[in-house]
């Protein structure tokens, strides 16, 4: 591994950029994305706390108390896990610990965003099996899941497989841009 003030030859880095600089620039890119992130699933965690308080929770059956249950305890874990890297962050500031700290907190990222993914499609499962209990409630979850999970994981982790990346850019000076 190279020290702090040699040039990055990895292929994560940018021509001439530190690691040091490296990893100031993705630890800001991710901080960045987990404000983005961590105030959408902020809101639907605010919303799953204030359903019981309404007066058709009472109308919800066994079943819908259950799916209420698991999406409001995946929004919990889904805000732990976006908003660990902050306090990771803070604990470890001026220790040094920059690249593992980006290391962790981008597992704890899409980790999160897996939550958030799963904490969506729970709820929106419970607020159609109330409005049309049956089918219709199972073929719009599905399509949920399925429309997060490939979004979200399947079509970037293609991309990043992909065996020609000028393509996905629609550039062919991709390989230049080293994100």
């Amino acid at each position: 591994m190279a020290s702090d003030t040699s040039v990055s030859v990895d292929s994560a880095g940018r021509p001439g950029e530190t690691e040091a600089e490296r990893d100031d620039r993705n630890l800001m890119e991710l901080l960045q994305e987990l404000r983005v992130a961590g105030l959408g699933v902020q809101v639907l965690f605010g919303f799953m706390l204030s359903l019981p308080f309404t007066t058709r929770f009472a109308k919800l059956s066994p079943l819908q108390s259950d799916l209420y249950v698991a999406s409001l305890l995946l929004a919990a874990i889904s805000t732990a896990l976006l908003m660990a890297p902050v306090a990771y962050h803070r604990l470890v500031f001026r220790r040094h610990k920059k690249e593992i700290l980006v290391k962790d907190a981008n597992v704890m990222a899409l980790s999160g965003l897996a939550a958030v993914g799963l904490a969506i499609s729970a709820a929106v499962l419970l607020v159609v099996s109330y409005v049309d209990n049956g089918l219709p409630a199972v073929i719009i979850t599905v399509f949920i899941v399925c429309l997060f999970a490939g979004l979200w994981f399947a079509l970037p982790l293609a991309r990043r497989r992909s065996r020609f990346p000028q393509l996905i850019a629609g550039k062919p000076d991709y390989p230049a841009y080293r994100g």
